[in-house]
């Protein structure tokens, strides 16, 4: 990256305070920015680094926060999505690749499209589908029955079990599988668990992106179904006969049960379990570490376990941080209680 203030402002529409034609060669943090560099700001966490950041130029939301003349700035009204065009016009890493390797094993039945990028040791089965602009990355197994759409992006080490459905522009990360057995067993009556095939598929819609080592289960009987446009997070579980809707995100570490429906435009953060059978209504907000008992249908956030709306939840936890000085006040109750009580017998007698 090598480019001016000036170019700068005119790709995020932004007013330039300072030096138009100061030369920007890197983007950095606001904390760690050196001469030479851009930077952003936009969390009132991070605005004592205002007075200290070394950036040659910084991207704001407001002509207030500009304190310093030593600094450049970028009047914007949202810097983060303004910093973010400026990282994908300069910095836009480009993963694709052509050509077929050695190595890899493609069955005679695979039909291939144009453009296509396929790694070492790579595994496609039979009957598979790879449409154009497809690249697969090295130790990647695609079994039988699979289709691939167009410009999907696949890393490093990502199993891709039989009769999974991939849409077009989804990035799977390295280390997913996808398509494994869902977790479905019967106790017989000798208390032994016998498994029950799981013959169903996964079904993944476009614009999807898929983290490192996210597990996606085919359903027991019909798809397990990822919509279009959505995030998962590393190490996200997702569980047979699961439906996620349309530009939902999960976060780290969060689970969902089997049959479970999630909506659209939903956020779930870390390490949220959701139990199996549940529904959950679009534009539902869940709060890390919450453990969803009971469908939700209303929109709105909602924490804690068993999770409910914020506000009651906040309320039941200062309840239970007030506990010990709830006791204290009991037992101070309790003892006037009894003094009153000998009171009284003493007038009575």
């Amino acid at each position: 990256m090598k480019t001016s203030v000036r170019n700068i402002a005119n790709i995020v529409n932004g007013e330039i305070i300072g030096n138009p034609n100061l030369i920007i060669n890197n983007v950095a943090r606001i904390e760690e920015a050196q001469q030479g560099e851009l930077s952003f700001y936009y969390d009132p966490a991070y605005k004592k680094y205002l007075k200290t950041t070394k950036a040659s130029a910084v991207i704001i939301g407001n002509k207030n926060e500009t304190i310093s003349d030593k600094t450049t700035y970028i009047i914007v009204d949202k810097p983060n999505i303004a910093f973010q065009k400026i990282i994908l016009k300069y910095f836009n890493p480009n993963f694709k690749f052509s050509g077929i390797a050695e190595s890899a094993k493609i069955c005679k039945t695979v039909k291939l499209k144009k453009n296509i990028g396929i790694g070492d040791n790579v595994y496609i089965g039979e009957n598979c589908i790879i449409e154009e602009g497809v690249t697969i990355y090295p130790n990647t197994v695609i079994m039988n029955n699979c289709k691939i759409g167009k410009n999907t992006l696949i890393f490093p080490n990502v199993t891709i079990r039989e009769d999974t459905i991939i849409g077009n522009n989804v990035i799977i990360q390295p280390g997913a599988v996808i398509g494994s057995d869902g977790f479905g067993y019967l106790k017989n009556p000798e208390g032994v668990y016998n498994k029950i095939p799981q013959i169903g598929n996964v079904i993944i819609d476009d614009d999807v992106e898929i983290g490192a080592n996210v597990t996606i289960d085919r359903s027991s009987l019909g798809s397990t179904i990822i919509g279009k446009g959505v995030k998962l997070d590393n190490l996200v579980q997702v569980a047979h006969n699961v439906t996620i809707g349309s530009n939902t995100v999960f976060s780290s570490q969060s689970g969902i049960a089997g049959s479970s429906k999630i909506g659209k435009n939903c956020i779930v953060a870390g390490q949220v379990g959701i139990v199996g059978h549940l529904k959950i209504g679009d534009n539902v907000i869940i709060g890390g570490q919450s453990g969803v008992t009971k469908s939700i249908k209303k929109p709105g956030t909602y924490f804690g376990t068993p999770a409910k709306e914020i506000k009651t939840s906040l309320r039941l936890e200062a309840h239970i941080r007030n506990l010990p000085s709830y006791a204290d006040e009991i037992k101070n109750l309790e003892n006037k209680i009894t003094e009153l009580k000998l009171k009284l017998s003493n007038i009575k007698s």
